[in-house]
């Protein structure tokens, strides 16, 4: 649903939350040609932008309004108090001087786990209110877990006007990279880009065997690199490509399980990655050209390993192309592609010719897309929808800059305390203890966490928070730095598609009027490369190497290829067992031979 669905049916109560969608785009965007501006004003400042977005907007109910008013009136003002002070504050070094520092520490720090809870519901601020009780109270834990005791105001202090907690790395990110590129894909959805990747899905895969199922891989591969959420994602292209693939008669099993699954890519195919491409060059030091194309390679096997089982199912099902007159004529693919393409190449040869930070290439890339959104499909100007699609891509910056705030504020509490503590490096101890100092080991215990975390927390945030107590385990294991990042963010990703708790499988489902455990079995046989290719990371680590040493990283990319394609068939396809167990024999070979001889 889109932010102009939500608006009140008053004039003037739309015109205000434009006029506030309009002054958050203004300010991001603002703050990336302005210039070095201090951490202790841009940081709260964003956080003052957008917690009205996340109390008031589109909230119904006397009770909800009014705690949301009063909560919005306190966090801007508190925010704001810690932005005009920054100087001063600067000088204190995380120690609060006054009983009223103190209250506003405490009311920033309700305030951000209430507007996580809102945004996301309660496991995230839950944890993060674990993580403070341990801050308070942790020096009555005897033994090891328990921490030496620091005092009030050095510890609310150092999260709450110090540029660590809510201030920290982490909100470095969400405010110069994340929301400019949340800006980005929001102005292409406004407009014709949506259905550009439609068209274009369509017209290269519609008369393939599968075509439908294929069309989906496409359209959520394109749709997937600006919007970085497996949810919209579902609800965006599954509400084409959902009715076509049953209506063509594919069970519907697997009509929602390929969806799902597709969907789900999204947050691993750069440029955006659902926001963890940036907190990953936040947290490792590695350049986003560098990240882009380390994560290149492994997203382009996962959405090869489901274009595979879509072909495996084949052999169960008749699974037949998109008719003639359902693909787009060549026109209409050549015109709308251009709506993502121009924007696109704009981003890259900033990017890459020009040598433009990812920021301020995003920025250029947004002024190109707003362009085109004075213009439809057949090229025409209509004022009055210039106006709704200006309008639409306003609002949906701020509702998705404002919700990818929520959570990381939140997390960064979780981290701050983490940090000041040393319980991080405490549960890192436990881990190389519990794993025997084995990597395999390590990785297992790794990917179990990143599962049970996941379930209930979004992709980004439990990347973060695993890869904080885990990373540093998996590095002194051996794992480069970046290989351990990648490898626990693609397992933070798991919980999309595996039960008990599959919030793509669910919409998938829901969509289709299917049980979600049969369409989560059919998703976890198509998403098989979403549990491997990160152990490939590990068995042939130049994969993500593409940069560096290109020739290397294509010979693991095609020997991951074809360990995908025979695992594939082996766990799906309908054929011989003999046949199956080869299958899967060589395909277990392909992937973890190299560790073998390497160990030997």
């Amino acid at each position: 649903m889109s932010g102009l669905n939500e608006l009140p049916d008053t004039p003037w109560q739309r015109g205000i939350w434009i006029a506030l969608g309009f002054v958050v785009v203004a300010f991001h965007i603002g703050l990336v040609f302005s210039g070095l501006v201090p951490n202790l004003v841009s940081r709260p400042l964003h956080l003052a932008l957008i917690l009205p977005w996340v109390f008031l907007f589109g909230v119904s109910g006397r009770w909800r309004l009014l705690s949301g008013a009063v909560l919005s009136l306190l966090g801007v003002a508190a925010a704001c108090w810690v932005a005009w002070n920054a100087d001063r504050l600067g000088d204190q070094y995380g120690f609060l001087e006054s009983g009223f520092q103190i209250g506003v520490g405490f009311v920033l720090l309700a305030v951000v786990i209430e507007a996580a809870r809102r945004a996301i519901g309660w496991p995230l601020p839950l944890v993060a209110v674990l993580a403070l009780l341990y801050g308070f109270f942790g020096d009555r834990i005897p033994g090891e877990f328990g921490h030496s005791g620091m005092p009030l105001r050095s510890f609310l202090g150092t999260l709450t006007i110090a540029e660590g907690g809510i201030w920290g790395s982490l909100a470095a990110v969400s405010v110069g990279v994340v929301s400019i590129f949340v800006i980005f894909g929001a102005v292409l959805n406004a407009g014709e880009a949506g259905q550009g990747f439609m068209n274009v899905a369509a017209a290269a895969a519609g008369r393939l065997k599968g075509g439908a199922a294929k069309v989906s891989v496409l359209s959520s591969a394109l749709f997937g690199s600006i919007s970085g959420s497996a949810s919209a994602n579902v609800a965006s292209t599954g509400a084409i490509t959902l009715p076509a693939m049953t209506r063509l008669g594919y069970p519907r099993r697997l009509a929602a399980g390929v969806e799902a699954v597709a969907s789900s890519g999204g947050q691993i195919m750069p440029p955006l990655m659902g926001a963890g491409a940036f907190v990953m060059v936040e947290l490792t030091g590695t350049p986003y050209t560098q990240i882009m194309g380390a994560a290149l390679l492994p997203a382009l096997l996962y959405f090869w390993a489901v274009w595979v089982g879509i072909n495996a199912y084949a052999t169960r099902f008749d699974l037949r192309g998109l008719a003639a007159a359902d693909r787009p004529a060549l026109r209409d693919v050549l015109i709308t592609s251009g709506f993502f393409l121009v924007p696109f190449t704009v981003l890259m040869l900033a990017m890459f010719a020009f040598g433009y930070t990812p920021q301020y290439a995003a920025c250029l890339a947004i002024l190109a897309g707003a362009l085109l959104l004075l213009i439809d499909g057949r090229l025409r100007f209509d004022a009055a929808q210039t106006a709704r699609r200006l309008a639409e891509a306003l609002l949906t910056s701020a509702r998705q800059v404002a919700m990818i705030a929520a959570i990381i504020f939140c997390a960064s509490i979780i981290i701050g305390v983490l940090g000041a503590t040393g319980l991080g490096v405490k549960i890192t101890s436990v881990i190389l203890e519990g794993s025997g100092g084995q990597l395999w080991a390590s990785l297992l215990l790794t990917a179990l966490a990143c599962l049970i975390l996941g379930m209930e927390v979004p992709t980004t945030a439990a990347y973060v928070i695993c890869v904080s107590v885990a990373g540093p385990a998996l590095m002194k294991l051996g794992l480069a730095p970046l290989q351990a990042h990648l490898f626990v963010f693609w397992f933070a990703l798991l919980s999309t598609i595996t039960p008990p708790v599959c919030g793509a499988v669910f919409i998938a489902s829901g969509m289709v009027g299917e049980n979600w455990i049969k369409v989560a079995g059919t998703a976890m046989a198509l998403g098989i490369g979403l549990y491997l290719i990160p152990l490939g990371m590990v068995t042939w680590p130049a994969l993500i190497h593409l940069p560096d040493t290109p020739v290397a990283a294509i010979v693991a990319f095609v020997a991951m290829g074809a360990s995908l394609a025979a695992l594939s068939y082996a766990v799906i396809g309908r054929l011989p067992g003999m046949m199956r167990a080869a299958l899967a024999l060589a395909g277990a070979a392909l992937l973890f031979g190299p560790a073998l001889i390497r160990a030997m």
